[in-house]
């Protein structure tokens, strides 16, 4: 079985590239932890990563990568692959696609009891089901959500351009000054920014452009007809209610306003089932609820976003529907952070700021007068104050 892995581990290393490295990522797989998990989307490039990682720092003898998935994996013994290795003096164990493996959990946290020397590294696409059962490693694993590409990233895997990380408060103060510089040295800026709109948060586009929205659509089928019956809570003869809830997100155009009571009714589900099956699509990122603003928080989203414009674009394309690009603005605004709120003035509070999302000509007058009110508009660079380009917020420094 080691032969076996050894021989299909050397040509997937050998064909690995390292000319493009999420650090932050790396960094995490590189840290002292004996036992480290990658968790996120499907096709964000974790197997890439753990690649990298093993082509960077180690030797060939010192490793063991293969996939739980593989046919010849399933039926053996995790624990038995790990003792085999460990005997023959291996250092660090690469299991990528692991919640493909029954009682994964199990078997990683007695191979981590085991064997004390040896490093473990992870992998699952399968977010609901990581997360379902991290909670038996909780004490042993540091377990890392890996995001989709930011536009920074898509800037230079897609075209090879290096644009500086900026925080926030840089974008805030300097947004006239930063956006004119990098709009005019780089003058294909903001066309390549309306691509990664359509196919740039997953490195899909590297092999195939223009069969990247199938292979999008492809993964997130998967994640509603695999992944989340994988819980073990869902009936197969309700995975119907999640493709519909997806359909009305889509057909709605506009941000969906959420009503609990009317879904139920609709999908003859009771509240509670209804709320949980709303945290089962938040915790998969295809879609993004956000709360309404105020000084007391409510529990219930106020509107739905997808997750990113790329599946935004990828669903209308399935469903035959046009995108109105004012949700497109508004989805991408909302995907750049973790902490939003919507707004009555304005369309979003991020801390004690408020946004307002338009085209190039969109004007202060839902704003006016309004102190720490910006508007974010769909333009290359602009030079008025306290409006900043929707593309720069795709360069803020990531705070995992």
């Amino acid at each position: 079985m080691i032969k076996y892995i050894q021989n299909k581990q050397i040509r997937l290393i050998t064909s690995t590239t390292t000319q493009f490295i999420r650090t932050t990522y790396l960094d995490k797989l590189t840290s002292k932890n004996r036992l480290v998990g990658l968790i996120g989307q499907r096709g964000v490039g974790k197997t890439t990563l753990l690649l990298q990682y093993l082509k960077l720092n180690f030797t060939p003898i010192e490793y063991l990568y293969f996939s739980a998935d593989d046919v010849y994996i399933i039926n053996s013994s995790l624990y038995d692959i790990a003792d085999e290795f460990v005997r023959l003096g291996g250092k660090v164990l690469v299991i990528d696609e692991i919640h493909k493996y029954q009682n994964w959990a199990n078997e990683i946290k007695t191979i981590y009891d085991s064997f004390p020397d040896l490093l473990i590294r992870f992998s699952g696409s399968s977010m609901l089901n990581i997360l379902n059962e991290k909670f038996d490693l909780s004490r042993r694993c540091v377990t890392t959500y890996v995001k989709p590409l930011n536009f920074k990233e898509y800037l230079a895997l897609a075209h090879n351009i290096e644009l500086p990380s900026l925080s926030f408060d840089e974008i805030i103060v300097n947004h006239n000054t930063i956006s004119s510089n990098l709009a005019l040295a780089n003058p294909t800026l903001y066309k390549s920014f309306l691509q990664y709109l359509q196919i740039g948060f997953y490195p899909f586009f590297i092999e195939d452009e223009v069969e990247y929205k199938n292979k999008l659509f492809n993964a997130c089928d998967k994640i509603i007809n695999e992944d989340i019956p994988s819980l073990n809570k869902i009936d197969y003869i309700h995975l119907s209610i999640f493709k519909k809830f997806i359909a009305k997100l889509i057909y709605a155009k506009v941000p969906f306003k959420v009503n609990i009571a009317e879904l139920c009714r609709e999908f003859q589900i009771s509240h509670p089932t209804m709320a949980t099956y709303l945290e089962i699509l938040e915790a998969t990122k295809l879609i993004h609820p956000i709360k309404k603003y105020s000084k007391n928080i409510s529990k219930k989203p106020e509107k739905l976003l997808f997750g990113n414009t790329n599946l935004l674009y990828t669903y209308a394309d399935e469903f035959g529907v046009d995108v109105e690009i004012g949700t497109v603005r508004e989805t991408f605004f909302a995907s750049c952070f973790e902490s939003i709120f919507y707004s009555d003035i304005g369309d979003f509070v991020v801390g004690e700021k408020i946004f307002e999302i338009g085209g190039r000509n969109k004007k202060f007058t839902q704003i006016k007068d309004k102190e720490n009110s910006y508007l974010v508009i769909d333009t290359d660079y602009t030079m008025e104050k306290n409006k900043i380009p929707l593309w720069l917020f795709g360069l803020m420094e990531d705070l995992r």
